[in-house]
Formats: structure tokens, sequence, C-alpha cells
């Protein structure tokens, strides 16, 4: 049996030493560019140094040139305002002045036209995670329009990113009065999440939070309709 070599090199916190595994190199190639590099050295318990070796020898590729594709413009999008151009350069196998100056290509992109239900759906999804001006270049939007869509479906930023973003005490958000507390537990096993946070003035994850840490479930009614719904938007 292999033994594990491990060492308190990251502060107090043992990180692992060692030939890498094939399950922690598809991990990393899974994490990288969608996760800080110390999320992930504290996700494998291994230190930041080592993942960052291990990411130039796993993306070591020969560099791209030419003209961008389709699919690396789409790849830029999915890393762009998690990572830098350095990383992304590295998983791209581009140089970072070309990934600089396709980013800025695509904050010169802005469409007028309607929101469409996909656009929506992916908006919600990583909202909490990206700036504004970083998603307005994802969705070649404008910052006005992201926010104004961010404002009609109660987003709100992850609590991880606006420390990163801003600093400590950045996250903070009202408390819970006795009242809303009252109307959330009334309305909650029945009532679309997204409707709730509207009258209650907060987020949709606000509102999931609260209710998770208070037990309150969505009746069997309502959850069959979200399903419903769900395959719904599915197919149209």
């Amino acid at each position: 049996m292999t033994r594990l070599n491990w060492s308190g090199d990251e502060g107090s916190r043992k990180t692992r030493k060692g030939r890498w595994t094939r399950a922690e190199i598809d991990r990393l190639k899974d994490m990288y560019g969608l996760r800080p590099e110390s999320a992930i050295a504290r996700d494998l318990g291994r230190s930041t140094a080592s993942v960052r070796k291990m990411a130039e020898s796993v993306f070591r590729t020969a560099r791209r040139q030419g003209p961008w594709t389709a699919s690396e413009i789409q790849d830029l999008k999915r890393y762009l305002g998690v990572s830098g151009p350095d990383v992304i350069a590295r998983i791209l196998g581009r140089d970072a002045t070309e990934v600089k100056q396709q980013i800025f290509e695509l904050g010169r992109l802005q469409s007028a036209g309607r929101w469409t239900r996909d656009e929506v759906m992916k908006l919600r999804r990583v909202y909490g995670t990206r700036s504004d001006e970083d998603l307005a270049a994802i969705f070649g939007r404008t910052v006005d329009s992201i926010q104004r869509v961010a404002r009609r479906y109660c987003l709100a930023k992850d609590k991880a990113f606006l420390r990163r973003a801003i600093g400590e005490g950045a996250s903070k958000m009202p408390r819970w009065d006795e009242a809303e507390l009252v109307l959330l537990r009334d309305l909650y096993p029945r009532t679309p999440n997204l409707e709730i946070a509207q009258r209650l003035e907060r987020s949709v994850k606000s509102i999931v939070s609260k209710a998770h840490n208070l037990g309150l479930k969505k009746e069997l009614e309502r959850l069959q309709e979200m399903g419903r719904q769900n395959v719904s938007l599915r197919y149209q």
C-alpha cells in the first residue's frame, strides 16, 4: 500500500506530497480556471504551488495561432471573470496578450434585443460569481441591461465573490425582522421563491438560505408544479 506523505507547509493545514493520482489530475482539470488555485489546493489537500505546477504541466500544449474558433470563444466566456488572462491563456493554449485583446473585443459587442430564455437561465446560474462588467462581455450586453435583469429576478452576488472583490464585511446583509420571518413562513410552502423575494425585496439566494435555516419545506403540490415547469422550459 502506498503511504501518503503529508506536510504542514501551508500553515497549520497539512498538505499532500508525492505523485498525483489520475483522479486528482481529472479533478484539477474540472476545477482549474473556475476556482482560485488556493481553493483547489484546499479541496485536493495539496499546496498552491503544487497545484500551479501540475496545471502548467497538464495544460502544456502547442501555442495556437490565427483566428479564434467559436469553441474557443465559448471557452473564454466560461472562464472570463473567474480567472485572469494568464490562467485562461494557459488553459486555451493562447498567448495572454491575445486573450486580453479578445476580452476587449467581446466588450465591444453589445446586443440591444430581448433576452432569450436560455440567456436568462445562464445569467441566473453565473451572476453570483462574476462582476457586472464581465457579465456584460460574456453576454454581449450593456452593464445596465445586466443589472435590470438581475433586479427583475432578484439575483445577488455570492458572499465569497464579494469578499474577493470588495473585502471582508462587504457581504453583510440586512437582518431579518420578525414580520419578514412571519411572511416567509406563510408564503414559502406554496409560493415561488422569486415572488417571495420580490415581496420581501431580498435576493432569491437569501430566501432559499433563510428557509433552509428555518427548516421550511415546499408543499408536495408546489414541488410537482415546479417539476412540470422545469420540463416545460427544457422543451420550449
